[in-house]
This record gives C-alpha cells, structure tokens and sequence, in this order.
C-alpha cells in the first residue's frame, strides 16, 4: 500500500489519526535531542580508567618529560596505535589534540596563506576556490567552507560512494581544489567508499595541480556489526597513480574514547607532513601529550582499540536497530519514505517525501524532539528536494530514543498527508 492507493478521505482519515497521536505525544513535555553524534553517558564511562593515567610516571617510552613543551609531532608509541587504522606510515602521522576538526580547519587556513605542495600560489589570491561536496555530507565541513568564502558543488553520493563520473567533469575547473569524502560509513549515509572508487578518484587528472582529497576517516572503527569493513588506502592508491600528495586523511578518538577530550590524527605524505607542520609550529610548540600518554597506556594497542569499540557496538547496535524498526513498521507500509540501514557509524539517513523534510523537523521540534535542521547534510543547507533527515542515535537512552523516533515518524507521516491533500 502506499499513498497512491489512498483515497483523498482515506488520506484524510490517516491525517486525523496521526495528528491526534501527535497531540498526544506533545502533551507529554518531551525534551529530546537526536541533533548531534555524541557517545551517550555509558559509551563514555567505558573509557573512565583514563582520568586514573597516566599516573606519577609522565615519561613516554623515549624517555621525554611529556609534561614539558615541545613534540610537535606527536607521541610515538600513540602513533603507532593508530597508523594502521589509518594505513599510513607512522613517521607520516601526526598526532594533535582533542579535534580532527581543528586540523581541518588549519589544513584550509594553510593553503589559503600559503598554499599547499603542489601550489603555484597561495589560495587566497585564487580569483576563486571550490571544494566538491558529496551529499548528503558532513554539516561541519560545509561550515568550514563557508566560514571562509570556499564555493561548494555538490556531488551525488551512489552507494559506493561519489558519483565518479561528475567528479571527474568538476575537475576540469581549476578553481577546484579539493573534496571532502568521509570514506566509511559516510556521515549520514553509512555509504563506504569502494576500493574501485577510491581508486579512481586516486587517479583523477585534475586542472588544479593541488587538488586534494580530505579523506575524513572518522568511523573507520565504529561497526555495528561483526562485519569490520575495511577502508580503502587512499595513500597507497595515490602514491601508485603518481600524485602522492592528494590524500590528506583525518582520524580521532572522538568517539572512541572521551569526546570532547580525545586525541586527532593527520596522516598524509611526506611532503605535506613537512608543510603541516612547519606552520603548525607558528600556531603551537606542541600537543597535550600528557593526554596522548594515557591514551597511549589505556588503549595499548591497535587491537586493544578495536576490542574498545566491541563494547561500543554492544551499546549502539540495539539503539539503530530499534530506529530501523520502529520507521520500518510506521512508515513502510505506506510507501512514503526510506532510510538507510547502516554497518557502522553513528547515523541512519531518511529521505521523507520531496518537499516535506522542513515540515516534519518543525513538528519534531513543537513535540520537544530537536533534530538536525533540514538540509543540513548538503552545501548551504539547501537540500534542492527538501527530503533528507539525519537522525543521530547515539546519545539518547533506549526508551528516550523509542519515543523520540515515534514521534520522528509521527511527524512524517503528517506531512505526507498534508501535502497529498494540498495538491
């Protein structure tokens, strides 16, 4: 059945139905917020042991004070840790902070000064800069963009990741000098990027002699399932296609150990290694590598991280479960929306019917359920079919997220009717 079959009173018999369910739900004084990925209470207690490290011996395994300045790059033995998530040679990782985003940012401000490896000149004296914009995408990065005049053009996200072949017509602007790609379990998608994509996008001949890929490996680690998906080595692949300086990838233990007081990582080329960090060096005389320290003590080893994010799954997967549940026996039946079931990551994707995204995200939140406003997910905020959802389970405790997700679907199936009856 769907709202094809529906006659007009029917339709109109499922309105009065749903929006007396509404009233209901919104009379109950709900505050609810499904906005943003963060680790609930219970995944952060997971890591409670690093607030006892790294104990009186401050020490990294070199023998350096990590209480003193300096170390620019980052401890080692943590570096270690986390080169072959990332699949870059540990002498080509650097380990910053509490916030890949901040490294982000700074990758941006460096080439709009200065410039990157492979640049004829500063990107701030460019007439103009553009960044390709997979979508739907991570919020953030747009926000970066266009906190500092960089144009976006949006890219279609297939399920092996961006659309290739208008990728490949983009580059042939030389205003365009970089793309944002997280690479598995893409934000908000659950898209991974296939090696077969990956490799292509390795190999792009590009106008812009700088171009770069932001490869944003944000969940590399964050399965939902038993099934660990393998991201592609977009370094590897660079490097063998001759432009051994594209990839610049991003990672942190945001979500792995404590949010807001993780560790970040970039790993990328030599060359681009040696351009990071020599302006980083003007910025800051080195990382809180007390912190790196305990994260070094606490996590062990690269499988000790892996085993970390075993307890985390055991605490998520339920969660997305009952959200790919309750949409699937609310809404499917009616044939008006569809979601992305995904094997990782921290986001289930919802396309409602084209025009009704911002409607239902306002009956949300008139029922003290906040989400992500429509269109975030896309360059500007401008989803051009006004269809697409973000819906973040992480946070809310399982009962909190049940009713927030009735109250989701609700709210969709209101607008759907209202739309039908006003046509």
């Amino acid at each position: 059945m769907s709202f094809d079959d529906l006659s007009r009173d029917q339709i109109q018999a499922l309105l009065d139905e749903q929006t007396a369910a509404y009233r209901t739900l919104q009379g109950s004084g709900l505050k609810l917020d499904l906005t943003r990925g963060k680790p609930s209470p219970e995944q952060l207690d997971l890591s409670n042991e690093l607030l006892t490290l790294p104990g009186p011996d401050f020490k990294d395994a070199g023998g350096t004070d990590t209480r003193n300045y300096g170390g620019l790059n980052g401890l080692l033995e943590l570096r270690e840790i986390f080169a072959p998530i990332m699949q870059v040679p540990v002498e080509q990782v650097v380990a910053g902070d509490n916030a890949s985003l901040a490294m982000m940012h700074d990758n941006l401000v460096f080439a709009l000064f200065h410039g990157v490896p492979d640049s004829e000149q500063p990107w701030g004296v460019e007439e103009s800069v553009t960044f390709l914009c997979p979508s739907p995408g991570y919020d953030r990065h747009f926000a970066l963009l266009e906190e500092y005049g960089i144009d976006m053009v949006t890219i279609p996200m297939n399920e092996d990741g961006p659309d290739v072949d208008a990728v490949r017509e983009a580059v042939k602007d030389p205003s365009v000098k970089g793309m944002w790609l997280v690479p598995t379990y893409g934000n908000p998608s659950g898209v991974v990027v296939s090696e077969a994509v990956a490799a292509e996008l390795a190999a792009l001949e590009t106008a812009a002699p700088d171009f770069r890929i932001f490869w944003d490996n944000a969940y590399a680690v964050h399965h939902l399932t038993e099934e660990q998906t393998k991201t592609a080595d977009i370094l590897g692949l660079c490097v063998a296609s001759g432009h051994p300086n594209r990839a610049v990838i991003f990672a942190s233990t945001s979500k792995i150990t404590f949010a807001g007081s993780g560790v970040c990582f970039l790993g990328s080329s030599p060359e681009n290694i040696a351009w990071y960090t020599s302006h980083l060096g003007k910025r800051t005389i080195g990382p809180d590598k007390v912190n790196q320290l305990r994260h070094a003590r606490f996590l062990k080893t690269t499988e000790g991280v892996h085993a970390l994010m075993d307890q985390h799954r055991a605490i998520l997967a339920p969660k997305f479960d009952a959200v790919v549940h309750i949409l699937r026996d609310r809404l499917a039946p009616y044939g008006i929306a569809s979601w992305t079931e995904p094997k990782g990551g921290y986001f289930v994707s919802l396309d409602v019917v084209d025009g009704t995204a911002s409607r239902v995200i306002e009956l949300t939140r008139e029922a003290g359920v906040a989400m992500t406003p429509a269109g975030a997910a896309f360059p500007y905020g401008d989803d051009p079919r006004d269809r697409n959802i973000r819906i973040a389970p992480s946070y809310p405790s399982p009962d909190e997220l049940a009713v927030a997700i009735d109250v989701l679907a609700t709210s969709v199936l209101i607008a759907a009717a209202e739309q039908a009856l006003a046509e």
